[in-house]
């Protein structure tokens, strides 16, 4: 059977390859609504529940289910959080707003 991928597939497709893991999350998982960023760079997040973690806070966090729409990846021996592919820039985490932290 020939199976052909849209451009819009085969972007989501490639950018999941990119994940090292992406977990399942629990049914009472929160969403990352904002970031906090430390001279440009993401220090940690804000959750839907107002709450803040840190950058490490959240890996460990959306590994244990406890996070949704979000996988992890590596960049040499950091790990951090990369939104899960699935046709909106909206909820991209590079799209979500600063906030304080």
């Amino acid at each position: 059977m020939d199976q052909k991928l849209n451009s819009t597939e085969l972007t989501a497709a490639l950018a999941k390859n990119t994940l090292d893991e992406i977990p399942k999350p629990k049914s009472d998982a929160k969403e990352i609504v904002g970031l906090i960023r430390h001279s440009g760079k993401i220090a940690g997040y804000q959750l839907s529940d107002s709450s803040t973690v840190s950058k490490e806070e959240g890996v460990w966090m959306a590994k244990n289910g406890e996070i949704k729409g979000v996988g992890v990846a590596h960049r040499g021996d950091t790990l951090y959080l990369k939104s899960i592919p699935d046709g909106s820039e909206s909820n991209n985490l590079g799209n979500l707003p600063t906030v304080s932290g």
